[in-house]
């Protein structure tokens, strides 16, 4: 870590388990101030303080900065993790289905990243990263409304970049290959291992691989790259 980098206010959201779960620790080992947002209950982890926040709700996304702002100070570091599936082949999608997905993945994380842009602005200095994945590039069946979210996600960060760059503020994207989480933990043995036959590495990801690609795209190393999609996900969105 470079020294511009030490004590900074990050915020990630969707923290209380899993890939964010992972990415929270890893940024508080770093020595950013870490913050995570939840809904409920959440692990208790050295480094981290909780907040409670509904993405899909602009009242509670605002009420949660508020709180952070007076407690930590504005946020310079915003992963915008928080994220939701309900999968099912699209001619039998209900039409509220699809709509939740996007509220949560898509327009939340629109919410934290407009909310966090105002302060990062005047402080001319900001690291934004949405957390997409390789369905965004290459669809899957079951998931019209998921992958229709995660696409969402990355042209928004292309536009956001554009906008908010003159203010030393980097937008990016890292996009997540299959992983273990509790998604594939509910497969079979054999359909998890013909997922990670597809991958040109012929694996399964870690999250740890996943957290240490932002943890890169949120420090001062990275302050000349903007607009980008990290595809971490062993070459299957080739």
């Amino acid at each position: 870590m470079t020294d511009g980098d030490e004590g900074r206010i990050a915020l990630v959201t969707g923290a209380a388990r899993g890939l964010g779960l992972c990415i929270a620790t890893r940024l508080a080992a770093d020595g950013h101030r870490v913050i995570g947002t939840c809904r409920g209950e959440h692990p208790e982890v050295a480094g981290v303080s909780w907040v409670t926040c509904d993405v899909t709700d602009r009242e509670s996304v605002d009420a949660a900065f508020t709180e952070i702002e007076a407690s930590h100070g504005p946020v310079e570091i915003l992963i915008a993790n928080a994220g939701t599936t309900r999968d099912g082949l699209a001619l039998r999608m209900s039409d509220d289905d699809f709509a939740w997905v996007l509220d949560t993945n898509l327009v939340g994380s629109f919410r934290c990243a407009r909310r966090a842009a105002a302060k990062m602005v005047r402080g001319r200095w900001g690291r934004i990263i949405f957390i997409s994945s390789v369905v965004a590039q290459m669809g899957q069946a079951g998931q019209v409304n998921y992958a229709a979210s995660k696409a969402g996600i990355e042209g928004m960060s292309r536009s956001l970049a554009r906008e908010l760059a003159s203010r030393n503020i980097c937008v990016n994207v890292v996009a997540p290959g299959p992983l273990p989480t509790d998604m594939l933990d509910a497969l079979s043995d054999e359909r998890r291992a013909a997922i990670a036959d597809a991958v040109p590495l012929g694996r399964l990801g870690t999250l740890d691989e996943v957290s240490a690609a932002v943890a890169f795209l949120a420090s001062d190393d990275a302050g000349y790259i903007t607009g980008v999609t990290l595809g971490v996900d062993g070459g299957l969105g080739i």
